[in-house]
């Protein structure tokens, strides 16, 4: 979660390290988008147990998703993390400085309940903030660091989520590495995830991004997603407008985060499922669901389940998608990926839709000039793979010539464009 609003009092200027050679971090961990389940855009911070049974943040809801994810598939497809975000915290620390659990929440302690999720074959995700609170008000991490990091390793933590509310916007970045250090000093390999470019960000502050490569396996950049079209259009917008300064920062082990998929709650129809699911994957980012996996209709659980979409995302050379183009209103995404066919790569083209005039709009694009498809003297074209639709046959289209579809409004449509060198191409 993050809260840029939260007042911040500025005690100083950003100590920039002068390193000159800066390594990426290498815990062995996030070497492709890592793919789960977590609490926060869903369940928030509902923590009445007595009115809201299924929906409170409990001990009860996330042994409810880990068997979910085992049972209706998604462990098997890649979604491998079950994340804890805010609230799951008791008022206090203990005597001895360490964190408690809401008692009545989690009766058993978080130990039984990573216990619980590591015997599913799944791995533990939890919450903390970098601050003197979480952002909804539960202790936060300052003057304990070490005690924390200890803390989360003894309970079998595999994935932390560090939030940046209640703390210095220009002073937190030494504290994320400070916890960060620490965590690894434990010797059990934890995902690090941090918030404080989406922070630094809000606040006009470029982030450093070797610093965040050398400290977290995957950041968030901007605000929290929430359950409307209109959201995922305005990260997706704040993506595409710096993609010429993150893109570059985003691989195996150090990914951009632009927040959960929202498929299968309230606010997307079925074509902007879709359109999310669609930028994401080009995009190379977390695919972090955030939903009730028990109400999850099935054409949207088909999607989320789609082997040939989370292969795209999950390619190994882990480049972000750009977008490249806007014709009428129609977003063109592109995105390298596996195989390497000669000297080309495969391509991820995702044709998103801005428009809402009510009825799919054809587009017509040229592959060289529109989409910047190779036009290789030896190359001959692509075969056209359509992710949404495993029975479509592919198509056979010459290099150099134009493609079309038709895209529903708000909708999306996603193609794999694999090199050819053989004959019997077609042309638009």
């Amino acid at each position: 979660m993050v809260n840029p609003k939260v007042d911040i009092v500025l005690l100083g200027a950003l100590v920039v390290s002068t390193a000159l050679v800066v390594h990426a971090l290498d815990n062995g961990l996030a070497h492709r988008p890592p793919m789960g389940w977590m609490s926060w855009e869903r369940y928030r911070c509902i923590t009445d147990c007595s009115r809201y049974p299924d929906e409170c943040i409990s001990e009860a809801l996330f042994k409810r998703m880990a068997d979910l994810m085992v049972s209706e598939g998604y462990r098997d497809a890649g979604y491998e993390y079950v994340n804890i975000d805010d609230c799951w915290m008791a008022d206090e620390r203990d005597e001895d400085g360490v964190l408690q659990p809401n008692k009545e929440r989690f009766p058993n302690g978080i130990k039984h309940l990573a216990d619980y999720i590591h015997e599913r074959g799944l791995k533990f995700g939890i919450y903390q903030d970098i601050g003197t609170k979480t952002c909804a008000g539960y202790p936060g991490m300052v003057g304990y660091f070490k005690l924390d990091a200890e803390t989360f390793a003894d309970w079998g933590v595999d994935f932390i989520k560090i939030d940046g509310c209640y703390a210095d916007v220009e002073l937190m970045v030494n504290d994320y590495i400070k916890f960060g250090e620490y965590m690894n000093r434990t010797g059990r390999p934890i995902l690090y995830s941090c918030s404080w470019p989406a922070y630094q960000e809000y606040d006009g502050i470029i982030p450093d991004y070797d610093q965040l490569k050398e400290t977290c396996n995957m950041w968030r950049n901007w605000g929290d997603i929430e359950d409307s079209h209109q959201s995922v259009v305005e990260i997706t917008k704040y993506f595409s407008d710096h993609q010429n300064r993150i893109v570059p920062h985003h691989g195996p082990g150090h990914w951009n985060d632009p927040d959960t998929l929202i498929l299968g709650n309230y606010g997307l129809s079925y074509d902007q499922s879709k359109s999310q699911l669609a930028v994401w994957t080009v995009m190379g980012a977390p695919l972090l669901i955030s939903n009730d996996l028990a109400k999850v209709r099935p054409e949207i659980k088909e999607l989320l389940l789609n082997k040939a979409i989370i292969r795209v995302n999950q390619d190994p050379l882990g480049i972000q998608g750009r977008l490249v183009k806007t014709v009428n209103k129609i977003e063109i995404w592109k995105r390298p990926i596996m195989p390497r066919v000669g000297h080309e790569l495969t391509q991820a083209i995702a044709f998103v839709s801005r428009r809402a005039d009510g009825a799919p709009y054809p587009l017509r694009v040229k592959l060289q000039e529109d989409v910047g498809l190779s036009n290789s003297t030896n190359m001959k074209g692509y075969k056209v793979y359509d992710l949404f639709d495993a029975k479509a046959a592919p198509l056979l289209v010459r290099a150099g010539s134009t493609f079309e579809t038709r895209i529903n409004p708000t909708g999306a449509n996603l193609f794999r464009f694999v090199p050819q060198f053989g004959t019997n191409f077609i042309s638009f």
